[in-house]
């Protein structure tokens, strides 16, 4: 945890002062990039816990990442105190499974709440004529960067589906900022996102060049949503983005806010309070986050335990018995 002494503090002398203004906390959740839904995320609970900070002490900022991924090992590595990640990647990080197996299960990874859903996404150019998931093969796909968490769903597809990298016939990895602007250049034929909606990449690749949303259903993707409890079908209406009238069928995920065991239950308890205290504000801050409900971000896609400060609170108000 991060700590200032003020210049003030030190001239008055620490003792002449309140313990709230002899210290004060920082923390930094990891997010995503610019463009995505995880920067605005890390901004609205920085937000809600800016307009408590009377109550804690803490300032709060939010860092623009790598994704999933880089957050999950940044805060083992106790870089970040918080991050924001896919269900799915929270799953392996604690359980030291598939992209985590080489460094193992992290015992101190703890789960803090839900957020918005994340269906797995695939913009393509309308001239590529791609149809559906299949017709990525021989193409020129942004498979995302790695240590991202679109990147990391999307191997684990191509891995259900007997596919390598080799079956593209480019595979690029650019960020999540720089992938609409190279399909709108023709650089790429199809990028992949896994993301909430509205989302202003998709809405950019959509606009400023004629792209399509391409169905991601068939039988490997029904394999793993029966297989792992993280996934689940996910619709994209019609008409939320140009080019695309009718609803996308694909498959997805759960954004969570993460945090290690390490981090102090008062500072866990401050941050949850602050955001289900002021719900009705936090929804109003993205689009992504309007039918959020407390009940469920709770419990769903929390593959770690609950840290014990946030678990605290959510028992104190009775949304855990």
């Amino acid at each position: 945890m991060k700590l200032l002494i003020t210049a003030a503090a030190l001239a008055m002398g620490l003792s002449a002062l309140p313990a709230t203004a002899q210290q004060t906390q920082f923390i930094t959740i990891g997010t995503g990039g610019v463009t995505g839904v995880y920067y605005p995320t890390g901004g609205a609970i920085c937000r809600m816990m800016a307009r408590t900070r009377a109550d804690h002490g803490i300032r709060c900022g939010a860092e623009s990442t790598g994704g999933s991924v880089y957050n999950v090992n940044a805060v083992r590595a106790g870089e970040l105190e918080f991050g924001v990640a896919q269900s799915d990647v929270q799953f392996k990080a604690f359980n030291g499974v598939d992209s985590f197996k080489a460094q193992g299960a992290n015992p101190k990874l703890r789960s803090v709440f839900s957020i918005h859903p994340e269906p797995f996404t695939v913009v393509a150019r309308k001239d590529a004529g791609i149809k559906s998931f299949e017709d990525l093969k021989g193409k020129r796909v942004n498979v995302g960067n790695p240590g991202s968490g679109q990147r990391d769903t999307m191997e684990v597809l191509m891995k259900k589906m007997g596919w390598t990298m080799a079956d593209f016939a480019l595979a690029s990895e650019l960020q999540a900022a720089e992938q609409s602007q190279a399909l709108c250049d023709n650089n790429i034929d199809a990028m992949v996102y896994t993301v909430g909606h509205p989302a202003g990449s998709i809405k950019e690749a959509t606009t400023a060049c004629d792209s399509v949303l391409v169905n991601v259903d068939n039988g490997s993707v029904t394999a793993l949503v029966e297989e792992y409890p993280f996934y689940r079908t996910a619709i994209i209406p019609g008409g939320m983005y140009r080019g695309t009238d009718g609803d996308t069928t694909t498959f997805g995920v759960g954004a969570t806010l993460i945090t290690s065991a390490d981090v102090p239950d008062d500072v866990v308890y401050a941050l949850v309070k602050s955001v289900f205290t002021n719900m009705d504000q936090f929804r109003g801050l993205h689009p992504a986050f309007a039918k959020l409900e407390p009940q469920q971000m709770v419990t769903d896609g929390l593959s770690a335990p609950l840290h014990p400060g946030a678990e605290k609170y959510y028992r104190e108000v009775g949304l855990l018995k």
